[in-house]
């Protein structure tokens, strides 16, 4: 299926889905890893992509809700939940909001109903 939306000269390139659960939970895992204090990395990272990592973590929340509570009980939602409390632990609230000029609610996700992970900021910023 993601093969199908790109172009022809990209479809071979793409050799496993980019948007499986796997993927997913991998892609959270990173963001944790790098939020963590001691983590120290020469990878460019810009605040966008923070942005899109926060969106991912909306996505991989929304496939769990689709899932039966077996899964979302067992071991896929275990690791959840400790990426979660790991991401927590490595970031502080922003009651300030001060990321809102990059990460910001939209018109159709009011602040109010924002994952934890939106009104949060790194203990350090990746980005700088």
């Amino acid at each position: 299926m993601e093969r199908s939306r790109v172009a022809p000269e990209l479809r071979e390139r793409i050799t496993s889905p980019v948007y499986s659960v796997q993927e997913r939970f991998a892609s959270w895992e990173r963001v944790v890893r790098r939020m963590e204090p001691g983590w120290a990395s020469d990878d460019f990272y810009p605040i966008s992509a923070y942005v899109n990592d926060l969106d991912s973590r909306d996505s991989l929340g929304q496939l769990m809700n689709t899932q039966l509570a077996e899964a979302r009980e067992g071991s896929l939602g275990r690791l959840l939940s400790q990426l979660d409390e790991r991401f927590v632990a490595a970031t502080v609230p922003d009651p300030e909001h001060s990321l809102r000029a990059w990460v910001r609610p939209t018109r159709t996700r009011p602040e109010a109903e924002l994952g934890v992970w939106w009104k949060r900021r790194p203990l350090r910023d990746p980005w700088d």
